[in-house]
């Protein structure tokens, strides 16, 4: 009897037999090498990401974002609304996620933070001088809006948050400053001309030059690795009802950033280009070490415009590719600065505790 079920059985008996050897062959074959690595070292890369490796969370919760590398890489400064603080603030990290904490004054609210290329000074906005306490949230009664708080100025301080120094101080909205990889400049966005545009200065806030002029958000910019271009997030308006409409929020300190895009200009103001044109809200973007290319945010791919992602696209618009396939959010994004980009940064919703989290990622970038 147990011969006969041998021979009845012996095809189902060979393939279980099999199926060790077939497991080892399909995991370790050079086609399927990716899949493997993915399932088992990079669990915060969706299958489509083709352009991270390596990916580690360096923040796990609260609000935590715009991540920046100091100019040597050995460093991260960002901004995060986490207890006990009700509002951001700015904080410093390795770039391995270790050693957190606090560099500004933990009063009001802070944005925009930066490295200078020194190491040893760091750049924020903060809106303390007018107001200790976080400041009142927007009305979304008026739909989703962004507050550009007048109390918000710039600043310069010791990278411990020591030796405070006020870099701006025009009445208005003062914030979105970030500084040249050349080391000579700092671009920043102002409400101080009655608009909301562009302006440059020195490190230490002088020669302020005003960098665009026309009717419309200019801000969130970032200079080229060569120093010599800015790439930057604006709104520009056709219809005279939505200039208007753009007209009275900013006449209540709001803005409505539903339909952004991504423009490029040279780094004194001269021959502005728009890069995307898709009637998105796009913002964050930053350029490619080579000077041809930029990342940038967009919820382009979702007719509800909840979900963002990051997008890479030429300076002349062509080449538009998705590089995030996450369903919430992914936004931030900078390259490494000292070795050419090798690591990337960036702040998503992935993976987080908590709905709402936002944490920051950090990989290596591939080609």
């Amino acid at each position: 009897m147990f011969k006969n079920c041998l021979i009845k059985y012996k095809y189902l008996i060979l393939i279980i037999l099999l199926i060790p050897f077939l497991y080892v062959f399909f995991i370790f074959s050079p086609a399927n090498a990716g899949i493997f690595k993915l399932t088992q070292s990079d669990t915060l890369i969706y299958p489509m990401e083709k352009h991270f490796k390596n990916m580690q969370m360096l923040t796990n919760g609260g609000e935590n974002a715009e991540a920046y590398f100091s100019f040597d890489d050995s460093k991260i400064i960002f901004q995060s609304t986490r207890p006990p603080y009700s509002c951001d603030q700015i904080f410093i990290m390795n770039t391995d996620g270790s050693n957190q904490h606090l560099v500004s004054t933990g009063k009001g609210r802070t944005t925009c933070s930066y490295f200078y290329p020194d190491g040893k000074h760091i750049l924020y906005a903060s809106t303390h001088l007018g107001n200790e306490n976080c400041p009142q949230k927007p009305d979304f009664s008026k739909g989703y809006v962004w507050a550009l708080y007048k109390d918000f100025d710039i600043f310069k301080a010791n990278s411990d948050g020591s030796d405070l120094t006020k870099l701006t101080n025009i009445e208005g909205y003062d914030a979105e400053a970030t500084i040249s990889p050349k080391g000579d400049k700092i671009v920043f966005t102002s409400t101080r001309n009655g608009d909301i545009d562009l302006y440059s200065m020195n490190l230490d806030g002088s020669d302020v030059k005003q960098l665009t002029n026309i009717a419309g958000y200019d801000g969130g910019a970032y200079y080229s690795y060569d120093g010599k271009m800015i790439v930057f997030r604006a709104s520009r308006f056709q219809d005279p009802a939505e200039l208007k409409e753009y007209q009275n929020l900013l006449s209540e300190g709001l803005i409505k950033p539903s339909k952004l895009e991504i423009y490029v200009m040279n780094a004194d103001g001269s021959n502005i280009r728009q890069v995307t044109n898709n009637g998105a809200a796009n913002f964050g973007p930053y350029f490619f070490p080579d000077g041809k290319r930029v990342i940038y945010c967009s919820n382009q791919d979702d007719p509800k415009g909840r979900d963002f992602d990051l997008y890479m696209i030429n300076i002349d618009g062509t080449g538009n590719e998705r590089i995030t396939f996450n369903d919430t959010f992914d936004g931030f994004p900078m390259f490494s600065l000292h070795d050419g980009g090798k690591k990337f940064v960036f702040c998503s919703n992935r993976f987080n505790a908590k709905e709402g989290e936002t944490n920051v990622f950090i990989c290596d970038w591939i080609e």
